[in-house]
């Protein structure tokens, strides 16, 4: 039930063009994700989660909507655009990452470590956390190469990073050293979400625009 709903509240982050909402459903999304490493016998890394992930990293992409000085407030609802000039590069880098990984799972499987880190996790858990993180994976690609809208890609980086990290967890298990990985991944989320909204920010009062491609090319 926890994979399922993962990938409901993913889906529906990624394709509600209502921002505000779409930001609220991120938070729950992150709040279960909490819920499943808690479920997997990884307390801290339930409790990182919701601090990095659901408190931080949500309020941080609902500040990018509100008014803040002299920065006019963005449009609540993201209206449909024109495909950009650089859309084909950006669905040739997800199907290239979707590749690799891929190859990475090939060379994986069938080993004795995937075998030892399957016996860690709970009956059924290995297949279930798979999938679902590639699911989850693959639905933050297609967002992040159809969308332009900088908040709608910041929304599908952080849906990325965390099929990454179920991913992670159903081929290596929840050791210390894996948990510490997903960790640095969430700080790096963090940091790299603050980022983008400043950018998106200063992007918006200097220019009123929310992406960063013209309607006629890069």
């Amino acid at each position: 039930m926890t994979s399922i709903a993962l990938i409901l509240l993913a889906l529906f982050c990624l394709l509600d063009r209502y921002l505000r909402r779409a930001c609220v459903v991120f938070i729950a999304f992150a709040l279960v994700m909490s819920f499943a490493w808690w479920r997997l016998g990884a307390p801290w890394l339930a409790a990182a989660e919701l601090l990095l992930g659901a408190l931080l990293t949500g309020g941080v992409l609902l500040h990018a909507l509100g008014r803040a000085g002299d920065v006019p407030r963005l449009p609540q609802r993201d209206a449909p655009t024109r495909r950009g000039a650089q859309a084909p590069l950006r669905w040739l880098a997800a199907l290239a990452w979707l590749g690799l990984t891929a190859l990475a799972m090939a060379a994986l499987f069938g080993t004795e470590r995937l075998i030892l880190a399957a016996g860690r996790l709970p009956e059924g858990g290995m297949i279930s956390l798979v999938l679902s993180g590639l699911l989850v994976m693959a639905l933050g690609l297609w967002a992040f190469a159809h969308y332009r809208h900088l908040l709608r890609r910041l929304l599908a980086f952080n849906v990325l990073g965390s099929g990454v990290f179920l991913l992670l967890a159903g081929l290596a298990g929840t050791a210390p050293e894996v948990q510490g990985l997903i960790l640095v991944g969430l700080v790096v989320a963090l940091v790299g979400s603050v980022l983008g909204v400043l950018l998106l920010r200063r992007l918006h009062a200097l220019e009123g625009s929310v992406t960063l491609e013209s309607e006629g090319g890069p």
